[in-house]
């Protein structure tokens, strides 16, 4: 029998109430869900009402998976919740044709001129945006005059790249894609520039971040299992996958991996490694590393955790409840199949750090002149492999970079959260604290990986908004034409 929502809820509160660690670790975090949880937790403990089912459904709408908690199995259950909810009571049509960016995207570029002008025409434009559950007062990005997909088309992107070197599957995200395309060209332009053969498989999906958020658990599991062996198979032929998107890197390094590491299956591998290397288990790990970085020897930031010392020690033992299950909310999918992505995954800007750190590539002088501020989002921070695009902005000369907000600042967007109406001002009121923070630092341009971020900076403060790999674009142009010059 399944759980109701509103008891997988209850227990998300039992568990978080009774630890009461996060009351304190996010007490200035910009999180809505913590301070409504604590708030029932506090009037329940005080001989208060118990939620109501309305309640409940609020406090869980509230959580936008950024990541900052520092429990998994509290992220999961919360969107198992959301999901229960949701199996229960069904989704707004508007919400799963918002939820789909994809084909949203799709449709707004079949007649992009008509679709911006719609949307710069009072009261027309709140109509349409009511129609669906998107706040009136929510800016939707301009559709551009052409996506992505037809300039990589000409440009032979969707063709496999043949001959020697290092290449790299683009894993684009619907965003880029469909609505900053200029992101992805930029991307391509700067793998390009660093020697790197791009090859943009043509049926790569939606990674499932936006669904797996709004408890659409058919969907998110149906881009899960299109993505993932479209994925391996170009990790098979010797492609590093990489994505300009963090919240694309997140959900295939971290969401879709989690738990993998403890499957049945992995204790069997390691069990008969430990076995064939007789006893000896620093020779079992150094044989498992080496197989999850087959068959290119190069792993993302994600691979260390399948072999780490202590998950090969404790499932040489026995998993037990709690870590060391893979019982996540992917659990259902073949956890070969997520280690073997989730390890050849990289964020772009991880990738193009290693590439420097290893002589493979220099980085080009910067253009003088502007103060940059850079935000590093939630869903790069949580992937713990540092902030690469900070460390290679600060590398650039000429360039001054000033990183925007603190360690738990968060923009408040949610993916297609913060454009919902019962979303919108809770979204606004988290992302506050970072705007005033921007403001006091006064950048001439904000710089940030994310685009659902920069489309909030865009909502709350009026200065430019770019992706770091458009500053290196910008500035592989300006050396191009300055050799040129002196020639």
């Amino acid at each position: 029998m399944r759980e109701a929502p509103e008891t997988i809820a209850r227990g998300v509160l039992t568990l978080c109430a009774d630890c009461d660690q996060c009351r304190d670790l996010l007490d200035e975090a910009p999180c809505q869900f913590f301070p409504r949880l604590f708030t029932y937790a506090d009037r329940m403990k005080a001989g208060g009402p118990v939620p109501d089912g309305r309640e409940w459904l609020d406090m869980i709408d509230l959580c936008n998976s950024c990541g900052q908690c520092p429990c998994a199995s509290i992220q999961t259950r919360i969107r198992e919740a959301k999901d229960a909810f949701v199996a229960r009571d069904g989704l707004a049509f508007g919400v799963r044709l918002i939820e789909d960016v994809r084909l949203t995207g799709r449709l707004c570029g079949m007649a992009p001129s008509i679709a911006n002008a719609l949307m710069r025409t009072e009261p027309v434009a709140g109509w349409l945006k009511r129609a669906v559950g998107v706040d009136p007062a929510r800016r939707l990005p301009t559709v551009p005059a052409e996506g992505f997909d037809a300039w990589a088309a000409r440009e032979g992107l969707h063709e496999p790249v043949e001959g020697p070197g290092r290449k790299v599957a683009y894993f684009v995200g619907c965003t880029a894609r469909h609505y900053f395309p200029e992101v992805a060209r930029a991307t391509v332009e700067v793998l390009r520039a660093a020697g790197i053969g791009v090859f943009v498989p043509p049926d790569q999906q939606c990674c499932g971040m936006p669904t797996y958020l709004e408890g659409d658990r058919p969907f998110t599991e149906k881009l899960a299992k299109t993505n993932l062996p479209i994925l391996r198979d170009c990790v098979r032929a010797g492609y590093d996958v990489v994505s300009a998107c963090p919240t694309c890197s997140f959900a295939f390094k971290t969401v879709l991996a989690r738990g993998a590491r403890f499957a049945p299956q992995r204790r069997e591998r390691i069990l008969a490694l430990a076995e064939e290397e007789g006893g000896d288990v620093p020779g079992a790990i150094d044989r498992l590393a080496a197989f999850d970085a087959a068959p290119t020897g190069r792993t993302g930031s994600a691979a260390a955790e399948f072999s780490a010392p202590w998950v090969v020690n404790h499932l040489l033992v026995r998993p037990h409840a709690g870590e060391g299950v893979d019982d996540g909310y992917f659990a259902d999918l073949d956890p070969d199949l997520r280690i073997e992505v989730a390890s050849h995954v990289w964020e772009l800007g991880e990738y193009l750090r290693d590439l420097v750190a290893q002589g493979l590539w220099s980085l080009p002088a910067g253009i003088d002149g502007e103060r940059l501020g850079h935000f590093p989002p939630c869903h790069l921070r949580e992937q713990e492999m540092g902030r690469p695009w900070a460390e290679l902005l600060a590398e650039i000369d000429g360039l001054d970079v000033t990183t925007l907000g603190r360690a738990d600042d968060c923009c408040g967007l949610g993916g297609i959260m913060g454009f919902k109406t019962n979303f919108h001002h809770a979204s606004l009121a988290m992302g506050r604290g970072l705007m005033a923070r921007t403001e006091a630092v006064a950048p001439d341009r904000v710089v940030t990986e994310c685009l659902g971020c920069r489309v909030q900076f865009e909502q709350m403060q009026s200065r430019p908004v770019a992706h770091p790999v458009e500053i290196l674009a910008d500035a592989l142009r300006a050396e191009a034409v300055d050799q040129n010059s002196r020639r």
